[in-house]
């Protein structure tokens, strides 16, 4: 007599089990994920202090804003070869070396590849106010490389944080002119970093916990040049303009759009 092999299955207990387990496994994945994100974005604040407290000390060390200052050869040499080199004859090369600024106040001096807001940054870490080594200087002038010329930011997608001077009709931001720290990441615009690091929510979050929630007014000023992130957008309106006190972020766009302003000077 032959004999039938029984076929085994999974019954609907087992099932029921495998499916308890993949649920408890997502969630704790998603979970995961969601406080990777809450810790990095608690970090923009703690840099945005921590690039602060590094300003304000270069500034009450040496009576100079970084890359402003008219006397950094003398610290810290000359750069007198290489892309940018700013040889001056009367003072010894240094390594790397360094250029000195024109000593307005502003990081307004220079342009392109040798502006003082990317000589800040090096007289920062060559005064020992904030880690690692930063060129001074765009190669070719035409890429900002995070962690090469200006610090990385701790929440992805290649972040960066960059100084910068809003000065002119057209790049005022909702009325603010002057130095500024801005929070983006690498883009194809020369020099800058303009791509969009951060979902409207998010940087509602930064702007309530630091300042005052509202992208026109305050300390911090949300980045974006078009109502994906914020309505209206950020660039050129005067100091007395309606759209500042009325700016307000689009929370209901999911996507990363924004980018973050930092007024350097309260």
């Amino acid at each position: 007599m032959q004999v039938l092999s029984r076929k085994s299955a999974f019954s609907l207990v087992e099932l029921s089990i495998v499916l308890v387990i993949l649920g408890l496994l997502t969630g704790g994945i998603l979970g995961g994920q969601s406080l990777i994100r809450a810790a990095e974005l608690r970090s923009v604040s703690t840099q945005y202090n921590q690039w602060m407290t590094a300003t304000q000390t270069f500034r009450d060390k040496y009576l100079a804003l970084p890359g402003d200052m008219i006397n950094a050869t003398a610290f810290w040499g000359d750069q007198a070869t290489g892309t940018a080199a700013c040889s001056d004859g009367a003072v010894a090369d240094g390594t790397p070396g360094t250029c000195n600024g024109n000593g307005d106040g502003t990081w307004g001096g220079g342009a392109g590849a040798t502006a003082e807001s990317l000589r800040a940054w090096q007289h920062l870490s060559l005064a020992g106010l904030v880690e690692g080594n930063y060129q001074g200087y765009l190669t070719g002038g035409t890429s900002m490389p995070v962690g090469t010329v200006v610090p990385r930011a701790k929440i992805g997608n290649n972040a960066g944080w960059e100084f910068l001077v809003r000065t002119t009709a057209g790049n005022v931001i909702y009325g603010y002119e002057g130095d500024i720290l801005l929070l983006g990441s690498e883009s194809v615009m020369p020099g800058n970093l303009w791509n969009p690091v951060l979902r409207p929510e998010e940087v509602w979050n930064i702007d309530t916990k630091i300042d005052d929630g509202r992208p026109g007014l305050g300390v911090m000023l949300g980045g974006g040049d078009d109502v994906t992130c914020i309505t209206p957008n950020s660039l050129d309106y005067g100091p007395t303009s309606a759209a500042n006190t009325n700016a307000s972020y689009n929370l209901s766009n999911s996507n990363m759009s924004c980018r973050a302003w930092f007024k350097m000077r309260r």
